[in-house]
């Protein structure tokens, strides 16, 4: 079996989730900014200040949940460069003992050398057969640059 020159993957389902959520959280916020618009509630008056600073307020929350659907994971002959939510790593294929995606994980992790595991959350166990080959692609690559002769 060949290994692919490349491997990508996303979590479709999540990013597809989080972006219907974000979406609700924006109408949602632009929708109390426009409620409260020119109103008082004893004694306090709601205006344009108010009604913006709602809105920038549901834009932070929907960036937040974004942030969520950010994961992926890019693998060729050299290595992996794998984005979660907030860091990037870039691993050579020498570092990675095993490509793991045991039953019941809701996503894959790779086995490094020194003991220590890396999450691989853009391969989601939800994404079914996406997440299988996605896992098959990777292993296939890892077991190629480990038949590779060294630098």
């Amino acid at each position: 079996m060949s290994a692919p020159p490349v491997v990508q993957a996303r979590p479709v389902r999540l990013r597809r989730v989080a972006a219907g959520i974000a979406v609700a959280v924006m109408v949602l916020s632009v929708a109390v900014a426009v409620l409260l618009g020119n109103t008082s509630s004893e004694g306090v008056v709601f205006g344009l200040g108010d009604q913006i600073a709602m809105v920038l307020l549901g834009a932070l929350v929907a960036g937040g949940v974004l942030l969520i659907a950010r994961p992926t994971v890019t693998a060729d002959e050299r290595g992996l460069r794998v984005r979660n939510i907030l860091a990037t790593k870039d691993v050579p294929w020498p570092v990675v003992r095993e490509v793991a995606f045991r039953d019941g994980s809701p996503w894959a992790v790779l086995e490094l050398a020194d003991d220590e595991q890396l999450a691989v959350l853009a391969v989601q166990a939800s994404d079914g057969p996406r997440a299988v080959e996605a896992v098959r692609g990777l292993r296939a690559l890892h077991a190629e640059a480990l038949r590779a002769p060294g630098p």
